[in-house]
C-alpha cells in the first residue's frame, strides 16, 4: 500500500458541497454549493475558483459533449453556458410537488443524465419521507420516470461493462444495484450489495474505480469506504477531518486522485470549531487505484 495522504486544496465552507466531477479538458473540478445556489470550478493549476450562481438550489453538475454543462437546479434539468453564466430548462420534474427539489446526478455510459428528487430538508437528514423519484433526461430531452417512494435520491455510478447500475437511497442505509440496460436505459431486479454499518452512518455520493470496486461517501461518517458490490465487503475506509462527507469522484493526472466534498450546515460553533476545513474540497493521494472518466451528457 502507498501511503495515503489527505490535503484540503480549496477552503470553500461550502453550506453542502455535492457534485464533485473531474474535467479534464480544463484540469478542473466542478462541484456545487445546494443552498447557496452555486456551481464552482476550481482550475487545479492555478488554483482559481470561478462560481455561477443559479435561481435554486443546484444539486449536481455533468459535464455536456456539445460544450458547457448540465446541472439539476429546484426540480429542473438544465443547460449551463459557463460564459455567459446562463441556464437553459430542458424539461422540469414532480411539478405536482413544490417542496421537492433535485439531488445527485450523473450522466450514464449512453449520455443520459440520471438524477433523483427528495423533499426539501427541515434540518439535514430531516424530511418527509418517500417524496422523491429517480428520472432520467435522454439525448433527446425527453424524462423517464424510474420508481417513486424515494427518501434522499443520492449516489449513483454504473459497472465497467455497463451491465450494472449501482444506487443509493440514503435512509435505506444501503447501496442498491439495479440489472442495467445500455441500449435502452432500462433498469430492473433491484437488490441490496452493501448494508451501512452503525459506525459509517449515512450513505451519500458514490463514485466506481478502475477495478470495478464503489466508493461511498458517509455522511456524518467523515469517511469514504471502498466496497466490492460483488462479495458486498467492505476492503477498506479512509477517514477524513471532517464530519460530513458528502461525495467523492477520481480526477487529476490520470484520475488517480480522489476528490471527495462536504457540508458545513447541520455543524454547531463547536463543530466549525473543531473542523476549520467543513465546507472543503478534500484530495487525496496514494490510493492506488484509479477512477474512470465521468461521461458526459450527449444531448
Amino acid at each position: 500500500m502507498s501511503s495515503i495522504k489527505i490535503e484540503c486544496v480549496l477552503r470553500e465552507n461550502c453550506h453542502c458541497g455535492e457534485s464533485p466531477v473531474w474535467e479534464e479538458a480544463s484540469n478542473s473540478l466542478l462541484f456545487v454549493d445546494i443552498p447557496a445556489k452555486k456551481v464552482c470550478r476550481w482550475d487545479s493549476l492555478s488554483k482559481q475558483v470561478q462560481r455561477v450562481t443559479v435561481d435554486a438550489p443546484v444539486s449536481s453538475v455533468a459535464l455536456r459533449q456539445l460544450g458547457g454543462y448540465v446541472a439539476t437546479v429546484g426540480t429542473k434539468f438544465c443547460a449551463l453556458n459557463w460564459e455567459d453564466q446562463s441556464t437553459v430548462v430542458l424539461a422540469t420534474v414532480d411539478k405536482e410537488k413544490k417542496n421537492n427539489r433535485f439531488n445527485d446526478g450523473k450522466v450514464d455510459p449512453a449520455g443520459r443524465y440520471f438524477a433523483g428528487t427528495m423533499a426539501e430538508e427541515t434540518a439535514p437528514a430531516v424530511l418527509e419521507r418517500r417524496q422523491g423519484s429517480l428520472y432520467s433526461l435522454f439525448p433527446d430531452h425527453h424524462v423517464e420516470k424510474y420508481f417513486d417512494q424515494v427518501d434522499i435520491s443520492n449516489g449513483l455510478d454504473w459497472s465497467l461493462d455497463h451491465k450494472i447500475f449501482y444506487y443509493i437511497d440514503s435512509l435505506s442505509y444501503s447501496v442498491d444495484a439495479f440489472d442495467y440496460d445500455l441500449q435502452t436505459g432500462k433498469i430492473s431486479n433491484r437488490r441490496s450489495v452493501y448494508k451501512l454499518e452503525k459506525e459509517e452512518q449515512i450513505p451519500d455520493g458514490m463514485c466506481i474505480d478502475v477495478e470495478g470496486k464503489l466508493w461511498v461517501a458517509c455522511y456524518n461518517g467523515g469517511r469514504v469506504i471502498r466496497l466490492d458490490p460483488e462479495t458486498g465487503k467492505r476492503l477498506q475506509t479512509v477517514k477524513l477531518p471532517v464530519d460530513k462527507t458528502t461525495s467523492c469522484c477520481f480526477g487529476g493526472k490520470d484520475y488517480s486522485e480522489m476528490y471527495v466534498t462536504c457540508a458545513r450546515d447541520g455543524l454547531d460553533s463547536k463543530g466549525l470549531l473543531q473542523q476549520p476545513e467543513a465546507g472543503g474540497i478534500f484530495k487525496i493521494t496514494g490510493l492506488g487505484v484509479k477512477g474512470i472518466p465521468p461521461y458526459p451528457y450527449t444531448g
